[in-house]
Parts: C-alpha cells; sequence; structure tokens
C-alpha cells in the first residue's frame, strides 16, 4: 500500500506514502488514491479530508519516471493515469484541505487543483519541470491558473525547472491560503478540516459543488484542448529522457530519484 488512511472525529487523513520517491506516483498509487476518494464518497464516517505526503521533504513529485503508459496513436485521446486521482474527479464533494511540506510539483498540482484551499509550511516550493524536460503543461496549467493570476501561473509553467515558486510568494498570490512552520502543515490541516466536520454535512457539501461550479464551465473547455495541445507540442519520448538525463548527470535533481514529470 502506498496510501496511509486515518480517519478521526469526521476528518480523513490522507498521506502519499512513498517518501524514498519523493512521494511520487505510480500506477498502484494512482489507483490506490482514485479508490480512496471513491470509498468516502459512501462513508458517513468522512465529513472532511486532508491530504499530504510523507516525510517532509516532498508533498509530490508528479508520475514516477518508471512508469510506463502506452498512448493511443490518436491525437485527439490521452492516457494519463493522474486524471483520476483528485477526488472531484471521483464526484468527492466532501471538503479536501492540501498540506504541503517540502516540494509539490508538475502532477502534484492534480491534487492541489482539485483541494478547496492549501495550507503550506514556510519550507515548500511549488514548481513545474514540464518544458524544460520537452513536454506541454496542459492539463496542471489548466488546474493551477483557476487558483493564481495568470501571469503568476504563466511564469511557473513556462520558465520551467529554473523557477520555484517559495511558500511566501505562494500565499502572497492566492495560491496558499496559511502558512506554517515546517513540518505542521498537516498538524494545522487537520484543525482545519475540523471545523469543516463539525458544520452541517449538507449544506457544506453544497457549497464546495456551488464553488466548484462557479470555475466548472471553463474548466471544461480548456481540459478539452488538452490532448490535442500536447500531442503537438511534446517532444519525442526519447528527446525527453536525453534532456532528463542531461541534468541528471549535472546533479540537478529537481524531482528527486524518480519523481519528475507526468505523461501529460
Amino acid at each position: 500500500m502506498t496510501i496511509r488512511t486515518e480517519i478521526k472525529d469526521g476528518v480523513a487523513l490522507v498521506t502519499l506514502d512513498r517518501p524514498e520517491r519523493h512521494n511520487a506516483i505510480d500506477l498502484d498509487t494512482a489507483a490506490e488514491l482514485a479508490a480512496t476518494w471513491r470509498a468516502f464518497r459512501f462513508d458517513d464516517a468522512v465529513r472532511a479530508a486532508v491530504v499530504t505526503g510523507a516525510g517532509g521533504r516532498a508533498f509530490c513529485t508528479g508520475i514516477d519516471r518508471s512508469v510506463d503508459v502506452p498512448q493511443p496513436p490518436s491525437p485527439y485521446s490521452l492516457d494519463d493515469p493522474l486524471l483520476r486521482i483528485g477526488p472531484k474527479a471521483n464526484d468527492l464533494w466532501k471538503p479536501v484541505i492540501a498540506a504541503v511540506d517540502g516540494m509539490a510539483c508538475g502532477g502534484a498540482f492534480y491534487l492541489l487543483g482539485e483541494a478547496e484551499f492549501l495550507i503550506a509550511s514556510e519550507n515548500a516550493t511549488f514548481f513545474d519541470p514540464h518544458t524544460t524536460y520537452g513536454m506541454v503543461s496542459a492539463y496542471e496549467s489548466i488546474a493551477m491558473a483557476q487558483r493564481m493570476p495568470y501571469g503568476e501561473i504563466a511564469r511557473l509553467a513556462l520558465m520551467g525547472t529554473a523557477e520555484r515558486l517559495g511558500a511566501s510568494r505562494a500565499y502572497e498570490t492566492g495560491l496558499v491560503s496559511e502558512l506554517t512552520a515546517p513540518g505542521a502543515a498537516a498538524e494545522v490541516a487537520l484543525r482545519r478540516a475540523a471545523v469543516l466536520a463539525a458544520q452541517p454535512t449538507g449544506p457544506v457539501q453544497g457549497t464546495v459543488r456551488a464553488l466548484w461550479a462557479a470555475r466548472e464551465a471553463a474548466r471544461t473547455q480548456a481540459l478539452a484542448h488538452a490532448p490535442q495541445l500536447i500531442a503537438l507540442g511534446n517532444l519525442p519520448p526519447d528527446q525527453q529522457a536525453r534532456l532528463f538525463a542531461a541534468r541528471t548527470r549535472r546533479g540537478d535533481r529537481d524531482e528527486g530519484p524518480e519523481g519528475g514529470p507526468p505523461v501529460s
């Protein structure tokens, strides 16, 4: 199991538990995340949730680079194992808080984009390595463009590994709603989730759905273009691998030993 789940007093703590991989997501982890959110839909003991990463060095660093995801030949379709890892993708309308310690990059944005709000420790950093490795940042940028001012997400997505968004700047731009001491993000998030869990369930979930509806139309239209943009803009896989290998040889291991940009 690569996902740990603890439920107490109406709050579920969901922990990505692959610290040796900087909590990069392989296919098993992606399936476990999706199954966890689906199970919460039917569990009245869960009224709010917190999602975080184990180890303190990373919240999540995207998809594990060892994952092989065969792709269909059509540029109008794309198999992306991270598209179903978030709570909204699994029709869960109970509030979810993301607690970020350390790095959050690339595929981590699938989870951050579907949380109600983010709490981050002062040592948190956010970045998107896609362009550096010859890949289009489509799904990730779409998710984060709904959480950040356009200029901020454009800078983050276009500059690749050269750009690091620190916790203080993330707070200033509104991506993060609260800063904590290093290592305390999950603890603080659990306290906030306890407040959410104590509110009447129906009104809370209805409010989550209303907030999501306010941005859903634009998001749906944008996502419809993502597969074609990726198919047209991505470098061939062998060129992507060479770019990643070159940075690895220089010792620039931004994403940890296996984490890196997802297939999108």
